[in-house]
């Protein structure tokens, strides 16, 4: 199960982490000891890690059995999960089920049984079912993002999959919204709640309204891009139709930009993810699902193109940004004759009659048709890219290395060439194909 456990410092080194921020350390000292623990913080302040140290350190490294089961309400939090999971090296294995994944990648990959098994209610319930691995080792349940779980419908899996867990001797809840009602039969008696919700009063979020003439607003949105200039940001949609009408008129104006929203396909919004993150596109285009949850790293800004129906989707969508102490804007693109919802304070419209200097797109992605279960590793990729793709350093981007695939973020002007150097070339053992993405 595990050959080589590694120690919370060990863990954290690898991560490049110097030290944890003051919510993590509170909660971790609270977890270790504490049966119940409801963990309360805005999105991207590290719960995840906040929750993940301890376990870790409490795992039996002689067990064979699942100890750890982790509830979560979407397939992006749980493969973000399974990232950070590997990323900390830890010596324990792990996996990630979710739907809209083959049953039968689940079924292979369960044989060799995970020590912390990540899944979507819906998922772990028909494995549960289905009696594919034996529960009587879980010891510890973690319901992360706990609110979003019981918005999207998942109480009725949740109450069975917690039903057939009598042997738990740690809860933990986690949640990034204040008041949220807990069911009895989570079983959560005595909690300690550690609260640090009130942080995201201390961050520099700074909430600007633009106003369009426009009632489609979609020339206003591209002003305030051209405004803004070359920094990764959020445009948030309320419909999946919005997001293809937005896309549609930036790619007329030649913008670059990559789409996010539950009618995708997963492999579709995973790959979405993969190039906003390695800079290919600066803009991503998104419903509400990309409020939270997702991995993508620290917004610049956000953009609110059309307005947000709660107050709850305000906050969330306005965490992508200026997350605990970095600065960033949300802007509120409004039609003159549209009337702001009450949480949200009218202001002096801003003037984007100011463009910024716009650089062209300098990266793009390519596809390899090889992953981890090739026993390929990054190392192995960069070498490949530097010896028989020839580029420098400095022209390899960011490298996503997947279970059976990976993505290459290179520079745009040498991406052809490279696809026809390093296609049908040998990595490892294995022949890979490498496309542009």
């Amino acid at each position: 199960m595990a050959n080589s456990i590694r120690t919370q410092q060990e863990i954290l080194e690898k991560l490049q982490i110097a030290a944890l921020n003051p919510m993590q350390k509170e909660a971790i000292a609270v977890i270790e000891t504490t049966t119940n623990t409801v963990l309360l913080s805005p999105t991207g302040t590290g719960k995840t890690l906040a929750f993940l140290l301890p376990i870790i350190k409490n795992l039996d490294a002689e067990s064979k059995e699942i100890q750890a089961l982790i509830l979560v309400p979407s397939r992006e939090l749980a493969i973000q999960i399974e990232q950070v999971v590997r990323n900390m090296g830890s010596g324990f294995k792990v996996n990630a089920v979710y739907g809209g994944r083959p049953m039968s990648k689940d079924k292979i990959e369960l044989k060799h049984v995970p020590a912390i098994l990540i899944g979507t209610p819906g998922r772990v319930s028909d494995h549960f079912n289905n009696e594919r691995f034996s529960k009587t080792s879980i010891k510890t349940l973690i319901l992360d993002e706990f609110d979003k779980s019981l918005e999207t419908g998942f109480e009725y899996e949740m109450r069975a999959i917690i039903k057939q867990l009598p042997d738990l001797n740690k809860r933990i809840l986690t949640s990034a919204t204040q008041g949220v009602e807990i069911p009895d039969f989570v079983g959560l008696d005595d909690a300690m709640t550690i609260n640090y919700l009130d942080l995201k009063k201390t961050s520099k979020l700074a909430i600007k309204t633009v106003v369009s003439v426009d009632k489609n607003k979609l020339q206003t949105l591209v002003d305030l891009l051209l405004h803004i200039g070359n920094k990764p940001g959020i445009i948030f949609c309320n419909f999946k139709h919005s997001i293809e009408q937005v896309g549609a008129f930036l790619d007329e104006k030649g913008m670059n930009y990559a789409c996010f929203s539950g009618g995708m396909e997963q492999r579709d919004r995973e790959r979405s993810l993969i190039k906003f993150r390695n800079g290919t596109c600066q803009v991503l285009i998104a419903t509400d699902l990309a409020a939270r949850g997702i991995d993508i790293p620290e917004m610049k800004y956000i953009i609110h193109y059309e307005l947000p129906r709660a107050v709850e989707e305000f906050t969330h969508r306005n965490g992508r940004t200026a997350r605990v102490d970095a600065k960033g804007t949300a802007y509120v693109l409004k039609w003159e004759k549209e009337r702001l919802p009450e949480f949200i304070k009218k202001d002096t419209p801003l003037d984007i009659s100011k463009k910024a200097v716009h650089k062209p797109q300098f990266w793009e992605t390519l596809f390899i048709s090889g992953g981890r279960k090739d026993k390929i590793s990054k190392g192995d990729i960069a070498g490949l890219f530097f010896k028989q793709g020839g580029i420098t350093k400095d022209q390899l981007g960011i490298i996503e290395l997947k279970q059976d695939c990976a993505f290459v973020s290179v520079p745009l002007a040498i991406a052809n060439e490279l696809v026809v150097k390093l296609n049908n070339t040998r990595l490892k053992k294995k022949k890979v194909r490498v496309t542009l993405l």
